[in-house]
């Protein structure tokens, strides 16, 4: 269902683990430290939430998106297609802070002395991050689509007070027994840079099958704790969205899954 965890709070996030992930389809915000875990229950069905898509509305130009899933829910993909298609912005928290600390701005120095002592990046700087990048002459233009985030209703509500509110929120739910096995069965090679699945989409040759890595926390205990933690989150987020969520079957084909974004968003363009 809906953005991989870890143990986070709702007023801070992890960003340790973003940092070694830039090639990471799925990290946006999607890898934390981790802790131990005994249970995990099944992924919440939000029905009790009464989740409807409010698409009735007048055309609207410049289009606002969010995309939010668990950890291996399809968000990179689907951000691809979107952003082909439509032309927004594309937009994720973990890329700006790695952009941010390489270039030496102010968020990116302050976000970088809580991380070489350990610590949380506070919710503070990256709000304020996205809160830029969103202010920027071509997201104002183009419109845009935030990928995984917010990850929080406190980040929620900050952005609402800057003047940020979507659209349309895109919810990807996918079963759990399917996002721990996308998981599980990810590598990289290291010397391209591209994702393989060791059964949906494996390397082309045996040369590349024996240089692939895998993530330190693509396992499935690990998953499972990424996953708890961000079920535990999304519900307070959905809430303050609840009248514009789409909620869109992502174990399907990824043609599918477009297909199921496309429809919601040609009623808004």
């Amino acid at each position: 269902m809906a953005i991989f965890m870890a143990s986070t709070s709702s007023s801070s996030l992890n960003f340790n683990s973003l940092l070694s992930s830039s090639n990471h389809h799925s990290p946006s915000f999607a890898h934390q430290t981790l802790t131990p875990h005994l249970h995990f229950p099944r992924t919440p069905s939000f029905k009790h939430l009464g989740l409807k898509v409010n698409c009735s509305v007048k055309k609207i130009e410049n289009m606002k998106i969010m995309i939010s899933g668990a950890p291996a829910s399809g968000k990179g993909t689907q951000c691809e297609l979107i952003t082909k298609k439509y032309g927004l912005v594309h937009i994720a928290a973990g890329d700006l802070l790695r952009a941010e600390i390489a270039e030496g701005t102010e968020n990116g120095k302050r976000a970088k002395e809580y991380m070489e002592k350990g610590d949380l990046v506070p919710n503070e700087i990256v709000v304020m991050m996205v809160k830029d990048r969103l202010s920027q002459p071509d997201s104002v233009e183009k419109g845009w689509l935030l990928d995984g985030f917010p990850r929080s209703s406190s980040q929620a509500t900050a952005l609402q007070e800057f003047g940020f509110k979507p659209d349309l929120f895109i919810l990807l739910d996918v079963p759990q027994d399917i996002l721990v096995d996308r998981v599980v069965g990810r590598r990289l090679d290291p010397v391209s840079g591209k994702i393989y699945h060791l059964k949906y989409s494996p390397p082309e040759s045996e040369e590349i099958a024996a240089r692939l890595t895998q993530r330190f926390d693509d396992t499935e205990e690990k998953v499972k704790l990424r996953l708890e933690t961000h079920n535990q989150n999304v519900e307070s987020v959905l809430s303050l969205y609840q009248d514009i969520i789409v909620k869109v079957d992502g174990s399907a084909d990824k043609d599918d899954v477009f297909a199921q974004i496309d429809k919601a968003l040609a009623k808004l363009s």
